[in-house]
């Protein structure tokens, strides 16, 4: 194809900036979006400038020109949405965290397999060129064997509705957590041996801030601290024995700073020029989709599955069930 047809799906903060990102994207077309309110949907499709704009999700899942579907709904709607959609002939990128629990991702994804059709996960730093690099830079030996991870990621979030809500499956893990568990991932792997955490509620009864510390057989540890509450730094360290290396923003890897053992710079890695991060997924999306593949490379259903897999080990230690899972 040499445009992708891209339908969104919502007209919340997050979907605005996707079209923000394929508006500048020459190798897509905003087709259309769909909110359950036609005055939305007309608004943000006339502020961006899609061609068309409907009032249920079912129109716009009903419309064969469209490509690719954007999923930006709550996490809680995830499943139902992606499952209609996918029934509908569609194709599906579907925003992180992917779905509720790793039981509905697997429905999803099998879903998928049986359509013939596209299923990703918009786990943007998965699709983006620092994940590969850091992923050289570890195997480069530049900080020898690397055996310690530390992940921060927080941002000010309770007066965000949907973040303090558990029937929309709210709460820091889903939300925030998930790219620490990521950026443990991309580094490390997923062959874990132990899962430990802590964690403290909000009044509402979803997980305010959290602390996971993961093991692994070669003697690996990796210690990740979400909060929707505080302001972190956002760095993700990793510690070796021949130094340790820094990286900025785990949730858009900005830089990666390698030091010596004497915590001395030895070098630098800027992020490439970029819209918003979010082109790459998309591009992901529409290779895919041209090869005729159910999923991206980049971010296959075992990734997505694994990730989902270690939050539902995490919430069973807290003893945490979502309003819909009991």
């Amino acid at each position: 194809m040499e445009k992708l047809r891209v339908g969104v799906l919502s007209t919340g903060n997050i979907a605005a900036t996707m079209a923000e990102t394929l508006r500048c994207m020459e190798d897509v077309e905003l087709y259309a979006v769909a909110s359950r309110c036609q005055e939305k949907a007309d608004a943000f499709a006339e502020k961006y400038g899609f061609e068309k704009a409907f009032g249920t999700y079912e129109e716009m899942a009903a419309d064969e020109k469209v490509d690719l579907v954007y999923v930006a709904t709550p996490i809680s709607e995830h499943c139902s949405h992606v499952k209609m959609l996918l029934e509908n002939g569609r194709n599906v990128l579907c925003e992180k965290a992917f779905a509720v629990n790793a039981r509905e991702a697997e429905e999803m994804t099998a879903l998928s397999k049986e359509k013939g059709l596209l299923l990703a996960e918009a786990m943007w730093v998965r699709y983006m060129p620092m994940a590969r690099t850091l992923q050289e830079v570890l195997a480069s030996g530049a900080i020898g064997t690397p055996y310690t991870l530390t992940a921060n990621l927080g941002y000010l979030l309770e007066s965000v509705p949907r973040m303090m809500k558990p029937e929309l499956a709210g709460g820091a893990l889903l939300d925030v957590g998930v790219y620490t568990l990521t950026f443990a991932s991309i580094a490390f792997g997923d062959d874990i041996s132990s899962i430990d955490t802590s964690v403290i509620m909000t009044d509402t009864g979803v997980d305010a801030q959290s602390s996971i510390t993961i093991g692994y057989p070669d003697g690996k540890m990796s210690v990740l601290n979400s909060s929707l509450r505080a302001l972190s730094d956002r760095q993700g360290i990793i510690y070796g024995t021949k130094g340790f290396l820094v990286v900025e923003n785990i949730n858009n890897f900005e830089s990666i700073t390698v030091y010596n053992e004497k915590r001395e710079v030895t070098a630098r890695y800027d992020q490439p020029k970029q819209i918003s991060g979010y082109e790459y997924e998309v591009r992901a999306c529409k290779k895919a989709i041209e090869e005729g593949m159910c999923e991206c490379p980049d971010m296959p259903h075992s990734e997505t599955l694994r990730i989902m897999e270690q939050m539902d080990a995490v919430r069973e230690k807290w003893g945490f069930r979502y309003p819909m899972e009991k």
